[in-house]
């Protein structure tokens, strides 16, 4: 097929872009995308027929309003009066224009040529943005999907995720009125009958919660984290809304495959509400991952935390992507990237439990004044993916199988998991490598400039095969591929990415995770045996690698080398 721009991909088995099925349209909640012809070409939009297709987005838009109305006055788990014409409107409004702008920016201009391309990206930016003021405007919900489109920074197109990470950090803010309410309304008490000291101004704010510092009645400082009041109400309202609307978008452009989005918030939302859901969450990782000593988890004060209102040990430290922080305070940059890929080696291999939503503002790390060891700190447990065990082993086999560069296994694991023949591109999704840099083996050589460059800036030209793999994949699979793309853009931030020793340590999670569910699977002692027996060799060979890597980059072991080569020449 030629050299395929996006991810570095040339696979005979992969469609080109804009090619067959997937040449219609592109979108990214609500803001539909061209790769091909003039307009959005092969869904019948080029030329004299982008007007009718706009008349047809505005008809749709209207009947989307109108069918919304009947609905929420229907409904007697909705009330109207708390979903407000101006918050329905502006969500339509804005779709309506992204979808106009989509339609009729692109139609003239002629495909794969230099000026489709700057305009496209064009069209992206202002789309992007659009949808941006209004996550900012309708808050809560709205906010909390904006962060989960920008975080999938090798998955969309540059403009969007560049345009909507920002939502991390305009996250609204509850008055202090607000909070007292909530805090009345839950404990039965006034703060100052709780609590000594209350900051006013929050430590962080987030789209459904924030957190206060303040000290309890018996001296122990706290962090109290507090959900937006009108969130609970309106988040069930606003995922309805998101549903018509990505629905009225998908008879505009058939192809259109974004509906996993509300399909996630859906499950995930009514979780991440309750605070002692969260709070059981940070108990149970603090426990499973006990063993790691750099590690920590805030206690959870279960005597004044309800659904809405959650106490916590409060902990502090530098976010974990701020390598200045880290040199200013002595902590080793690589030793934290290398430590946080145990921590979720570990998770996702061996115990199928993941923290998913790894963003900078939930890693914190901080080096102890006494002992002089650096601790990240895991905040923020409301998101949590459960692996089921067939998902988990195929996971792990096809990792093992990346790392080891073996073609075969890769596709026999990634078809196991939904990608089918667009594996290549699967492939390149989970490693955000190129597909010459898998064949060669992830672990070979780090990611070069140009290569992350080309993925980024090249993503959308695969975009609907990528919507089609997101709607294929097990459910599970979605928000491990957001929290992947989280940790790449630590690790970028951090200059660590594609060391081997992170691909070394997930190589002994693989192997611990497989030989355990074999051991279970097995009723033999010599079969068990065995499987042991297997296992630690190959952890005893990657240890063994792992030391003739330390050699080669110590001073010791380029010692080693000179003297080896001086023998040689002298025998």
């Amino acid at each position: 097929m030629g050299a395929a721009p996006s991810l570095g991909l040339s696979h005979p088995a992969l469609p080109r872009p804009g090619a067959g099925n997937y040449s219609s349209r592109h979108a990214v909640q609500g803001a539909p995308r061209h790769v091909r012809g003039a307009g959005v070409a092969g869904a019948g939009c080029g030329g004299a027929g982008s007007p009718i297709m706009a008349r047809r987005a505005l008809k749709l838009a209207s009947l989307a309003t109108a069918a919304s109305g009947i609905y929420l006055y229907g409904n007697k788990f909705m009330d109207p009066n708390d979903f407000g014409v101006v918050r329905v409107g502006r969500a339509i409004a804005t779709t309506a224009v992204i979808t106009y702008d989509y339609l009729t920016s692109l139609r003239n201009v002629p495909y794969g040529s230099e000026e489709y391309d700057v305009l496209k990206s064009q069209v992206h930016l202002r789309s992007a943005e659009r949808l941006r003021e209004l996550c900012c405007a309708n808050r809560g919900t709205f906010i909390k999907v904006g962060q989960h489109l920008g975080a999938l920074d090798y998955l969309l197109p540059e403009e969007y995720t560049r345009t909507l990470k920002v939502l991390h950090s305009q996250a609204p803010q509850s008055t202090r009125q607000e909070i007292e309410q909530v805090i009345r309304e839950d404990l039965g008490k006034e703060i100052k009958e709780l609590f000594v000291s209350f900051e006013d101004t929050p430590l962080g704010a987030a789209s459904l919660a924030q957190v206060h510092k303040a000290v309890l009645q018996d001296g122990r400082t706290v962090a109290v984290k507090i959900q937006h009041p009108k969130v609970q109400a309106q988040s069930s309202k606003d995922i309805f809304l998101m549903e018509v609307l990505l629905l009225v978008v998908k008879q505009i452009f058939p192809d259109f495959e974004f509906m996993w989005l509300v399909e996630e918030a859906k499950k995930n939302l009514p979780l991440e509400l309750d605070f002692l859901n969260e709070g059981r969450n940070a108990e149970k990782v603090a426990q499973m991952l006990k063993n790691f000593d750099f590690l920590k988890v805030p206690r959870i004060y279960w005597e004044l935390s309800t659904r809405r209102v959650l106490l916590m040990e409060f902990m502090e430290g530098g976010q974990v992507n701020d390598k200045a922080y880290m040199e200013k305070n002595g902590i080793d940059v690589n030793e934290i990237s290398r430590n946080l890929g145990k921590l979720y080696s570990e998770m996702i291999f061996v115990n199928g439990f993941v923290h998913c939503d790894p963003h900078p503002g939930n890693v914190l790390v901080k080096k102890c004044s006494d002992s002089g060891k650096a601790y990240i700190i895991l905040l923020d447990h409301g998101l949590y993916q459960v692996l089921s065990e067939s998902f988990r082993m195929d996971y792990c086999r096809l990792w093992q199988a990346l790392i080891k560069a073996d073609m075969k296994r890769v596709q026999k694991y990634s078809r196991r998991l939904g990608a089918g023949d667009l594996y290549p591109l699967f492939a390149c999704m989970l490693t955000a490598r190129s597909w010459e840099s898998v064949n060669r083996g992830i672990g070979q050589s780090p990611v070069s400039a140009s290569e992350d460059v080309e993925i980024r800036s090249n993503a959308a030209a695969y975009l609907p095969q990528i919507t089609q793999l997101l709607n294929n994949v097990p459910r599970q699979m979605l928000l491990l591929l957001k929290t992947n793309d989280l940790l790449r853009g630590i690790e970028s931030a951090l200059h660590t990415r594609a060391s081997a020793s992170s691909f070394l340590n997930m190589s002994r999670c693989c192997i611990r995770a497989v030989s355990t569910y074999q051991r279970s699977k097995s009723h033999s002692l010599y079969r068990r045996i065995h499987i042991s027996l297997t296992e630690a060799l190959s952890l005893w060979q990657i240890n063994l690698y792992e030391l003739f890597l330390w050699l080669k980059g110590s001073r010791l072991g380029n010692w080693v080398v000179v003297f080896l080569s001086r023998m040689h020449h002298f025998t």
